[in-house]
């Protein structure tokens, strides 16, 4: 017997995509999937920000130097890095259901810990497992692309959830000001962390790894997307073996890229408020609106890419669609930080800062995507694997700029490292080849 959708109203059309037709409900279930995903990102973001709006007061309160908050921002990226490949295999063998659910239970507890933090120590224990906790989001995320979405619709629902995750860290920057203005930093970091676990529970109750044993989902939405998906090349998931991971070239390319994408990011989500807030001696609100802007552009960044990809797939350029906008968003990312490098007032920098971010956020959803393409059944290892090596390339910017700093007095050298890299990104992007499957590579 055929499933029913659960209470579904159904529009009498029939929509043509590609002479494959399927009659819809009102609003198709993985939609509303996307819409709590686009929400999982605005919370892990809004959580991982925290930590720089409250910059200030916590190293007033607990005696930390400008090395020493680095040091803290970076140990956080640090864990988060060595966990992705980990946490990606774990996604991929035991399905996003329990691992999302499990993962943000963790980090909202350990967010909910940084409030009680007594020392220097302390907090570095606190944030370095917090980012193992967080590892496994974005991998874990992947799987349910693969599992759940047509390949055609893979660019814009991977820009939709990264743009959450700016978006959140946008939201974060102000509100957390205002809260810690209201009612501390120790109990901020405890408000957040309630929110996250009850997202957790949620995510446990109504999430399927498949939508084959999904709830709520009508039989001609199911055939839809199990027709339209990448299909894995045995039906059966052969785990993939770290080494042929490493053996890949392209593999290579692909972190390497990823590497210079984070290296422009991670200062908008970790010393652009600092670096605003002191340098123009703003206003601890003020600073943390200034510096939601490059977020929010780089939401857009995300959302213009994704629709990009899918739009050129559909035109049956494949390799196409994951190079150009990647390669646009570098070129973007470099001329932006080129010219923070030559303006002085607080509303250009910002301006330049928010096309640097808009570029670098460009790259994205391609590079999401490529890893979904060539790691197909094993898209959590392959698109953790990435994520790693972007992440150690983020724990280097984290404490890159404040020692660059330290030893030439000018924050220009940082912003000049971000343009060269980005530009070596756009040699990655000319070679890689979305079409060749990872175990055909090697």
């Amino acid at each position: 017997m055929g499933r029913k959708s659960c209470g579904a109203i159904y529009i009498k059309i029939v929509i043509n995509y590609d002479s494959v037709s399927m009659k819809q409900t009102l609003i198709p279930v993985r939609f509303v999937l996307v819409l709590s995903t686009f929400l999982l990102t605005v919370l892990l973001y809004i959580d991982r920000a925290c930590i720089s709006a409250a910059k200030g007061d916590i190293c007033s309160d607990l005696g930390f130097g400008m090395t020493d908050f680095g040091w803290i921002m970076a140990v956080f990226t640090l864990g988060y890095a060595l966990f992705q490949t980990p946490t990606g295999k774990l996604a991929d063998t035991r399905g996003a259901r329990s691992v999302i659910a499990g993962i943000v239970g963790i980090w909202s507890l350990l967010t909910a810990l940084t409030g009680t933090a007594w020392n220097y120590l302390s907090m570095l224990v606190i944030r370095f497992l917090f980012g193992a906790g967080e590892a496994g989001a974005f991998p874990a995320l992947s799987k349910v692309v693969y599992c759940w979405f047509p390949i055609r619709e893979r660019g814009i629902i991977q820009g939709i959830n990264f743009s959450g995750s700016r978006i959140g860290a946008a939201f974060a920057m102000p509100l957390v000001a205002w809260m810690i203005r209201e009612i501390g930093w120790r109990h901020t970091f405890l408000v957040f962390g309630v929110f996250g676990i009850l997202y957790g529970i949620l995510w446990y109750i109504m999430f399927r790894d498949k939508p084959e044993n999904a709830r709520f989902i009508g039989s001609d939405e199911v055939d839809y997307i199990k027709k339209n998906r990448q299909q894995s090349s045995s039906g059966l998931l052969n785990s993939l073996p770290l080494s042929t991971i490493f053996k890949s070239g392209t593999m290579w390319k692909t972190m390497v890229q990823y590497i210079c994408s984070n290296f422009t990011f991670y200062f908008s989500l970790t010393w652009m408020y600092p670096y605003i807030h002191e340098r123009f001696q703003l206003g601890v609100v003020e600073a943390g609106f200034y510096t939601s802007i490059p977020l929010v552009a780089g939401a857009a960044g995300n959302w213009l890419a994704g629709i990009l990809v899918d739009a050129i797939y559909r035109k049956g350029k494949w390799k196409i669609s994951r190079r150009l906008p990647a390669i646009i968003g570098f070129a973007l990312s470099a001329a932006g930080m080129i010219m923070v490098t030559q303006v002085s007032s607080p509303v250009m920098v910002i301006i330049f800062m928010s096309l640097a971010v808009f570029g670098a956020d460009m790259t994205l959803s391609p590079s999401w995507a490529f890893c979904i393409d060539i790691g197909k059944e094993n898209a959590g290892v392959v698109s953790g694997t990435m994520n790693m090596a972007g992440n150690l390339g983020a724990f280097i910017t984290i404490i890159a700029f404040p020692y660059l700093f330290k030893w030439t007095n000018s924050y220009e050298p940082f912003f000049i490292i971000c343009a060269v890299l980005s530009l070596f990104a756009i040699l990655m992007w000319s070679s890689m080849n979305p079409e060749k499957s990872i175990t055909k590579e090697t």
